[in-house]
């Protein structure tokens, strides 16, 4: 299989299983695209923790500004890299073929993750590496088995240790280990609730990149449902006059 053929299959594969065993079940996010603290958040662990290898080279600097309501200052001074411009495009310096010399293949773009994958895909994408001491980095993800990152949230999560169940296949299937659950190990910054939080900010911020209008017209899409139902009733009102002498 080329190496084209197999990215693009594990992009738009929804889920992927533990080991080879049964199906992962995705965590909710809950995010709140209204939350402007929890998008800044978001954004502001983008920047610090992810932004030196994935670009969302599709959004600009001041349009997520203005969107999430970051003035200038704060912007140039805690999330435009180097020697960036508000108008700029979310680019990042690595080469694709930086990426492929360090981490085996080109390093996604993530101003479109949320919409390839979904919002808890990409959230319990975060919530779910373990070690495993056979992989370059030391980690793997029960949701993308083989995953080549390494895993730049562990300072503040933890390290987790995959649980392991036996699982038999028909009456007389062989035995097969599959992941039960993750285990955690040695204890990040943030306690399970304030992780869990960081990763939720991420996922919002990701889902608001991947459609920044989204919310607007959410809202709009209210006003119009509300707007019509208002002319529903005059126009009945109008309807019931005009036909009042013929019925």
């Amino acid at each position: 299989m080329s190496k084209p053929i197999a990215a693009l299959i594990l992009l738009l594969s929804p889920m992927l299983a533990f080991g080879s065993g049964g199906e992962v079940h995705l965590e909710k996010a809950h995010i709140d695209l209204q939350d402007k603290e929890s998008l800044q958040r978001g954004a502001q662990y983008f920047v610090d923790r992810c932004m030196g290898c994935h670009s969302l080279k599709y959004h600009r600097y001041n349009r997520m500004a203005e969107d999430l309501g970051i003035d200038e200052s704060d912007l140039r001074a805690n999330y435009i890299l180097d020697n960036g411009r508000p108008g700029d495009l979310m680019e990042i310096a690595m080469r694709p073929e930086d990426g492929e010399k360090w981490f085996g293949t080109a390093i996604p773009d993530l101003t479109l993750v949320t919409r390839w994958r979904s919002p808890d895909w990409v959230y319990t994408y975060l919530k779910s590496f373990y070690l495993d001491p056979t992989r370059p980095y030391g980690v793997n993800n029960t949701i993308f088995p083989d995953v080549g990152m390494p895993n730049v949230l562990a300072g503040l999560q933890g390290l987790q240790k995959a649980v392991y169940e036996e699982q038999h296949h028909g009456a007389e299937g062989s035995a097969q280990q599959v992941i039960k659950e993750l285990e955690l190990v040695e204890p990040g910054k943030l306690s399970s609730e304030e992780y869990d939080q960081v990763a939720r900010d991420l996922t919002a911020f990701l889902t608001y990149m991947g459609d920044p209008v989204m919310q607007e017209r959410r809202d709009l899409g209210v006003k119009v449902l509300l707007f019509l139902g208002v002319l529903f009733v005059f126009a009945y009102a109008l309807k019931k006059e005009y036909w009042k002498d013929i019925h």
